[in-house]
């Protein structure tokens, strides 16, 4: 049976109608649209269509296991996101779910906020894929190294450049040297209505002081010793699409002033002219550089940080992203494998270990001069940590700390940097992992669930905390599967 809407956002299958049908109600009040399937083989049906991508999913059906129907679509090119739906006795058949690549699960009865909740994650999850694939399939991946990443981290980034991409304000990026910065940019560009016209990109640390001004808002013949012809500075050129300043922070106090009027106006004057024109361009720009504390010190001038910090994404370093790097190390591997002939396919487990516990200094560049290195100058069919040119002194520094003090048999404060709302204490005559979970999950509370500023206070990256906590609820359920 199907509802009335014709264009679901999600596709609940349950075959007794009064569940299915109070489901729905849930849903639309929510202002989520659903479609009802009673059986597997009609979910099959309209999954194989291609129009839903998320599922509530009942596991006991008349003609089917729900398990079934995830087993199966896993086959396809169908990228879909299940909720499964289980009885209180059958913890053990939600934990085979999930292992089976399901997104959540729901276990009978469950409060309305519950639901509600747990399919708006799904639904932002999907909204946030569905932009990776487009961000992706524009930026041609392959063709642009280091845009790479499924990490929570990332999602953020790529969820941000979706809100941002078709808005003609001014976007502030920021982010430690090698992030991606310029990466972003091109992203931001590439799905913007701008897209057909031209990106512009200048690095205002790498020209000389004297030229910057020429470079940006172009010249007539005859402004200064060299100009032997007029010329259109990069304002000009980015007409109708993006000009992306990068590191705009090294920019002369003096030349801001002018920035500062091009953006209130949006005429272009060139050195050595008596006359402006219109242009039309969206003001991207980066540094790596914490820019409120050059405003402070009086290197950036407010009134310009302000014009420009319209929009602002914060790129996360390489060390925050998980397993990011692999990903990322696994792309340029094939790439220069490629280029020099070489026969390196994969990345043995112990090179990952390593790469997982290297803290990245110099993030994305440092890893991508490191896979191209070895790619140079080893052979061999996987690359091993010997081929890793990597710093020593990062490699014997810890990238996680926390302290605990106290005696054996009494339990003990944590002590972070920022002071906590609450004191968290833990009796530490327990396994020490138990320990941690027991650390994290008080820090998180006291900042009322925020995972990044818990992060902040534990001086670990977030994608270290999500990853955990995945671990954390795929233990207890285990555990509770072997009790029941």
């Amino acid at each position: 049976m199907a509802g009335a809407n014709t264009t679901p956002e999600v596709l609940i299958v349950e075959d007794t109608l009064a569940m299915a049908l109070m489901y729905q109600q849930h849903l639309k009040k929510a202002g989520i649209k659903s479609q009802i399937c009673q059986s597997g083989s009609l979910a099959l049906i309209e999954l194989r269509k291609g129009k839903v991508d998320t599922v509530l999913l009942d596991l006991q059906l008349p003609d089917m296991n729900g398990l079934d129907i995830i087993q199966e679509m896993d086959g396809t090119n169908h990228n879909i996101t299940f909720i499964v739906i289980t009885a209180n006795g059958s913890i053990n058949t939600a934990v085979d779910a999930m292992r089976a690549g399901a997104y959540d699960f729901l276990i009978k009865p469950f409060p309305t906020e519950k639901l509600l909740t747990t399919v708006k994650n799904a639904l932002e999850r999907e909204k946030v894929k569905t932009t990776v694939q487009v961000l992706k399939k524009s930026l041609k991946t392959n063709q642009v190294p280091g845009f790479v990443g499924e990490s929570e981290p990332m999602l953020e980034v790529y969820k941000m450049i979706e809100n941002v991409a078709n808005s003609n304000a001014a976007v502030f990026i920021t982010g430690e040297s090698g992030t991606g910065k310029e990466v972003t940019a091109q992203a931001i560009h590439k799905v913007s209505h701008r897209r057909d016209a031209p990106f512009i990109a200048l690095n205002c640390a790498a020209l000389p002081e004297n030229l910057i001004e020429s470079e940006i808002f172009g010249h007539v013949k005859g402004a200064f010793t060299g100009a032997h012809e007029a010329r259109k500075g990069a304002a000009s050129q980015a007409n109708g699409g993006t000009l992306f300043l990068d590191e705009i922070c090294e920019m002369d106090i003096n030349l801001q002033a002018k920035l500062l009027r091009f953006l209130q106006t949006g005429q272009v004057k060139r050195v050595g002219s008596d006359w402006s024109e219109d242009v039309d361009v969206r003001i991207v720009c980066a540094t790596n550089r914490n820019p409120m504390t050059e405003v402070a010190e009086k290197r950036f001038r407010e009134d310009l940080f302000y014009r420009l910090d319209v929009l602002s994404i914060e790129l996360p370093p390489l060390s925050h992203r998980g397993r990011d790097v692999i990903l990322l190390a696994e792309n340029f591997l094939k790439t220069y494998a490629a280029e020099e002939g070489k026969q390196l396919k994969a990345i043995s487990p112990k090179a990952q270990e390593l790469m997982l516990d290297y803290h990245w200094p110099g993030n994305i560049r440092e890893l991508q001069n490191a896979v191209r290195k070895a790619a140079v100058v080893y052979d061999g069919i996987e690359l091993e940590p010997h081929m890793l040119s990597l710093k020593t002194a990062e490699l014997s520094a810890p990238k996680e700390k926390y302290k605990l003090i106290g005696v054996a048999g009494e339990t003990t404060g944590y002590t972070p940097q920022q002071s906590l709302k609450t004191t968290v204490t833990v009796d530490i005559l327990q396994p020490m992992t138990r320990i941690e979970q027991t650390i994290i999950e008080a820090v998180i509370a006291s900042c009322n669930g925020s995972i990044p500023k818990a992060s902040q206070i534990l001086q670990l990256s977030p994608s270290t905390i999500y990853r955990k906590r995945e671990a954390w609820i795929k233990e207890g359920l285990e555990q509770q599967s072997k009790a029941s």
